[in-house]
């Protein structure tokens, strides 16, 4: 195969390794989650029920919802779902929620939940930082985690860390 059209499969490869939801993002998004894909694990313990899906909004101020809505057992242990450091810890606005900065620029947000950890605490993937409370509003059942992610100011669908990459081959010709 002439190197051209091997350098031209490579990058195609690449590029269709991308998470799905990726291709509205950035560039640099999407090769942040598609290499540290294997590094995340769900915040909840058992199989995930979405209450309310990210909403895809058009731009950065329009209403929305930036993150998803899962439903937990009230007062089940929430998990970081990546390394990191934790870089809030209290309330906001009446509601106690965590914030965790993650490589590549990725900060992910935990709320309603008690904290048991605090700022500038290093968390490992899977380790506990509280506990999900009552009181979501939205919520259709009991308890709810509300789960954001963003890169800056960026927000992204946070379903996106768990869902492996799709790969698709492309046509040379």
């Amino acid at each position: 195969m002439p190197s051209r059209a091997l350098a031209l499969l490579l990058l195609c490869v690449g590029l269709a390794v991308l998470p799905a939801s990726a291709a509205a993002e950035p560039v640099a998004v999407a090769r942040a989650l598609s290499v540290a894909g294997s590094a995340w694990g769900p915040p909840l313990d058992g199989d995930l029920t979405v209450t309310r899906p990210f909403d895809r909004l058009p731009h950065p101020y329009a209403a929305g919802h930036r993150g998803v809505d899962l439903h937990g057992p009230p007062h089940a242990p929430v998990l970081a779902a990546g390394d990191g450091v934790v870089v809030f810890a209290g309330m906001v606005a009446g509601r106690p929620v965590v914030s965790i900065d993650h490589a590549g620029g990725l900060r992910t947000t935990y709320e309603p939940v008690d904290p048991s950890i605090a700022a500038g605490q290093p968390v490992s993937r899977g380790s506990p930082i509280g506990t999900l409370a009552i009181g979501h509003a939205g919520c259709p059942v009991q308890a709810c985690l509300h789960w954001g992610l963003r890169r800056g100011g960026t927000y992204l669908d946070p379903l996106t860390l768990l869902r492996p990459p799709r790969v698709r081959l492309l046509p040379m010709g």
